[in-house]
């Protein structure tokens, strides 16, 4: 599976860092507001582009919002720090957010110093230039970054160079070589138990285990084997170092997590049994379903849950999931680290997912599956518009991927999709690991086919964005003369 490139977007509260990204994404993920410190929603989204320099081309990246899990109240010099850090490990490009409409000050320079020390490319973005009060470019080259380009997150402008400056600049999505080591990777909130439940399963002490959220800085990593299989552990860093761990439940590497995500098979999403269905378990559940990786719902610490006479795994397990319905397929498990209990049980689930995100199945019977579930319940569409499902092929494994090609296809609706992916799921077992669908119209495809042979570029999802933006980013322009 391709590894894309990630791209980190940094910088002090209110530049515009949160507006950006909902532009770059195409979708409203995190939230907007005038006040500083207002990102609480998603801060991870996936971007393509089309390049439009000699050659076009096409690609992916990661987009990550480094500041979208911390609270308002951070100490500001400690919290960059710690973004700048995990930025300088996992992600490929630096983005240095600043408004254009205010003098750089000391929190500017020192940002963009700890950028350009991390030694990966940075881009200085001077948001909100559509503004009167905006300065001039020269204003901010004292912060010593080559790459400035000038934006208006808020009315689309400057975003196809900005697309095109990253294009050049994140290495390509490269495939990973196969081999035999299942990787798994614990993710969750600090002090959950991940790094307990690391050396139970490595059967060593490998991590500092502390009553402290945030003593695991770095990726942990062993080997073992079990039953004959190489297994990679990977343990995430809890959030900060000790001395500047922030208040709430948002204390959070998003960046290391999601390197950690990236480079695993299965991941064990840990709950602390006492502090369960937290808003952030259920965006990382959605991240490592997004990504396409294995997933078990980890409930630890069973062996000191308070009230455990009131609250059994009865009556809890029905409860997490109803929190966690977007992924039903996700197996439960109730495990301690310090009395063992289902810890092992653990190695045998993450090897069945693998064995089942690995299996092969038959065109012909995906087929005869695709037309029964047509047949009992035909799509619905718009008049003399009625999409048309004619063959299914699976293209990929780990994770499972389906291809439906078909006839007016934009006008299925998701809860078809759901739909055929349960009756999929009826005839194949793929418990603990997402599927995936591609949707290909036959008449799209013909037309791309003609375009090729006339010497002209396919058109696809991504220059339709692209060419959208371009004519609304010209639109706006014009208005401004």
């Amino acid at each position: 599976m391709a590894k894309l490139p990630i791209v980190a977007i940094i910088g002090r509260a209110n530049a515009g860092k949160s507006s950006l990204f909902n532009r770059l994404v195409k979708q409203q993920q995190a939230i907007v507001a005038r006040e500083a410190g207002t990102t609480r929603d998603n801060v991870i989204g996936k971007v393509a582009y089309q390049r439009r320099s000699a050659g076009g081309g096409e690609g992916e990246f990661m987009l990550i919002d480094t500041a979208g899990l911390k609270t308002a109240e951070d100490d500001f010099e400690a919290g960059i720090q710690d973004q700048i850090e995990d930025a300088a490990t996992a992600a490929d490009v630096i983005l240095v957010v600043v408004d254009s409409t205010n003098y750089p000050g000391d929190e500017e320079r020192m940002v963009a110093k700890k950028a350009l020390k991390s030694k990966k490319p940075v881009i200085l973005i001077t948001n909100k230039a559509d503004l009167k009060e905006s300065l001039p470019d020269d204003e901010f080259r004292r912060l010593g970054v080559k790459d400035i380009i000038r934006t208006s997150a808020e009315h689309n402008s400057g975003l196809s160079d900005l697309l095109d400056r990253i294009a050049e600049l994140v290495p390509e999505a490269h495939d990973t070589e196969p081999d035999d080591v299942l990787r798994i990777a614990l993710i969750g909130r600090p002090n959950t138990g991940k790094s307990s439940l690391f050396n139970t399963l490595a059967g060593k002490q490998q991590a500092i285990v502390a009553n402290l959220a945030g003593t695991t800085r770095d990726l942990n990593r062993v080997n073992v084997a079990f039953k004959g299989q190489a297994i990679e552990l990977i343990d995430t860093a809890g959030v900060r170092r000790q001395g500047k761990q922030e208040r709430g439940i948002e204390k959070f590497s998003v960046l290391r997590t999601m390197q950690a995500v990236q480079e695993s098979d299965i991941c064990l999403l840990l709950m602390d049994v006492n502090e369960l269905n937290v808003q952030l378990d259920q965006r990382l559940a959605g991240i490592i379903a997004e990504e396409g990786k294995g997933l078990v719902l980890v409930v630890s610490k069973w062996d000191i849950a308070e009230d455990k006479d009131a609250f059994t795994r009865d009556e809890i397990a029905p409860k997490i999931q109803h929190n966690f319905d977007f992924v039903p397929w996700a197996p439960l498990i109730f495990t301690s680290s310090t009395t063992g209990q289902n810890v092992t049980k653990l190695f045998d689930l993450a090897m069945q997912i693998m064995a089942r995100r690995a299996q092969k199945t038959s065109t012909r019977t995906l087929n005869d599956m695709l037309q029964g579930a047509v047949t009992a319940h035909p799509v619905a569409g718009l008049k003399n518009t009625h999409p048309k499902l004619r063959y299914i092929v699976q293209t990929d494994d780990n994770p499972p991927w389906f291809v439906i090609y078909g006839s007016n296809l934009k006008f299925l609706h998701w809860s078809y999709k759901r739909y055929l992916e349960r009756n999929l799921r009826e005839a194949y077992d793929y418990t603990g690991t997402p599927v995936k669908f591609s949707f290909r119209d036959e008449k799209q495809i013909k037309a791309n086919k003609e375009r090729v042979a006339q010497g002209l570029a396919p058109v696809t999802k991504a220059y339709k964005k692209q060419k959208e933006a371009e004519k609304r980013e010209a639109i706006q322009k014009a208005k401004e003369q």
